[in-house]
């Protein structure tokens, strides 16, 4: 009997892809909603001045634009830990953490008012979540694992042999 190699599970690029696109417009809606909240909900000056009204100013779409290439970026890393190393999923799950902890961290320690720096990470920390658990999610779709081969009708399978034939 050979031994059998490993089988790598193939990667349906097209659906990872798509679900990645997918998420990367939620992380930017995440983005949108969030500084539509803090703003015009919780009256928090988050991203620009008070004047700037419940959407900010160019900062919101900077950040939503930031949250929508973070996505892409999660689809890129989740693309070439599918096909390149053992539990992919593992190794994501702690990038995606260790990012978002850091995006949730850094404004803590911003200059500012307290109020603006906690807005700024709760929606840094739901941009982070939101992407982490869609394109884990999405890339969990798109593994698909290869059918294994059956042996030829009438030769022996595993563990099996021919009469006559030594074990």
């Amino acid at each position: 009997m050979q031994p059998t190699e490993p089988v790598r599970p193939a990667v349906d690029a097209r659906t990872l892809w798509a679900g990645g696109a997918a998420a990367a417009l939620v992380a930017a809606l995440v983005a949108v909603v969030g500084v539509v909240i803090a703003r015009g909900i919780f009256d928090v000056p988050v991203l620009a001045p008070r004047r700037a009204g419940a959407f900010g100013d160019a900062s919101t779409g900077t950040l939503a634009v930031s949250a929508a290439v973070g996505a892409l970026l999660a689809t890129a890393l989740i693309h070439l830990l599918l096909i390149s190393t053992p539990r992919p999923f593992v190794f994501f799950g702690w990038v995606v953490t260790l990012v978002t902890a850091v995006a949730t961290l850094v404004p803590l320690s911003y200059d500012a008012d307290w109020a603006p720096r906690l807005a700024t990470s709760v929606i840094h920390l739901v941009i982070g979540i939101a992407i982490g658990t869609l394109v884990s999610g999405v890339a969990s779709r798109s593994v698909r694992m290869p059918r294994r081969r059956r042996p030829p009708s009438g030769a022996p399978g595993p563990g099996r042999t021919y009469p006559g034939q030594p074990y």
